[in-house]
């Protein structure tokens, strides 16, 4: 059987204006995965089972739509064109806007799996980077973009979710916050909504941080529009909250988190219904 590019999950109670993906969990390497570094240390690159994490959002009435396929194949939260030069054995036809953590080797295909590690024994040609692309990024970027269509037809509106996970530690802070959450100061989504967030995350008991250090990268740029009523807004949850971070082993902090975020959804569910002119649901 193929690997398909992703899964979606429809509500199982009446639909609200609220999507939720994980582009960062796929956990299935394809055949043609042609790697030569260390396999555990390139699953270090996954956001490990988000999509699970997030599943619960469907009995809040959102639409959850998951990556089949691994980010280090190919990131679904990178801009097509955002590809590292060094990454090819011959020149791509077009041009290239490759950002600096892309020249560091983290790129829409990544190069290195960490800081020194190559990724792959030699440079891949363009035909195997335009292949993950046509397989891959834009069959999941384009039942993004039909899920959060179909909301903003029923609803006026749309509030995405894109969910990640982060390592505990980085950086000059250290010790990071059990969430961060990046609306890319405000570009993204209505920085009231982003305040709810906080606060109903806040109000649980946890620590959140806002834009600092991630911000939203492509699927927040792409999907946030405030103005026209599509708000993105990525979610990074601490990876120290529910595995193990060498081994990726799940922790009993899972279930407790997961039983959270079915809360958190159910009540931010609740809170955009009740901003909704009339309070309407759509017909089911």
């Amino acid at each position: 059987m193929s690997l398909r590019p992703y899964t979606i999950i429809e509500p199982v109670v009446a639909p609200v204006p609220l999507v939720v993906d994980s582009p960062h969990s796929g956990r299935i390497y394809p055949a043609d995965f042609d790697y030569t570094c260390p396999l555990p240390m390139l699953r270090q690159t996954e956001d490990s089972y988000v999509d699970e994490l997030v599943g619960c959002a469907v009995q809040a009435g959102a639409t959850v739509v998951a990556a089949e396929f691994p980010r280090s194949y190919i990131d679904a939260n990178r801009a097509e064109d955002d590809i590292d030069p060094a990454l090819l054995a011959e020149p791509w036809p077009q041009a290239l806007n490759p950002s600096d953590r892309t020249l560091l080797g983290l790129g829409l295909v990544r190069r290195l799996c960490k800081s020194g590690v190559p990724v792959y024994r030699a440079p891949l040609a363009i035909t195997e980077v335009q292949k993950r692309i046509a397989s891959f990024y834009r069959p999941y970027h384009e039942v993004l973009e039909k899920t959060v269509a179909t909301r903003i037809a029923q609803f006026g509106e749309c509030y995405l979710i894109d969910a990640h996970s982060m390592p505990s530690q980085g950086g000059e802070s250290g010790r990071r916050p059990d969430f961060v959450l990046g609306d890319r100061h405000g570009e993204s989504c209505d920085p009231g909504f982003t305040r709810r967030v906080r606060d109903l995350l806040h109000d649980m008991g946890y620590s959140v941080a806002l834009n600092d250090p991630y911000k939203g990268v492509e699927i927040a740029r792409r999907y946030g529009e405030p103005r026209a009523g599509r708000h993105a807004l990525q979610l990074e949850i601490n990876r120290r909250l529910y595995i193990n971070e060498q081994t990726l082993d799940k922790t009993d902090g899972f279930v407790r988190l997961e039983h959270s975020l079915a809360a958190f959804f159910k009540a931010l569910a609740e809170e955009i219904v009740m901003d909704m002119p009339d309070h309407r649901l759509a017909a089911e």
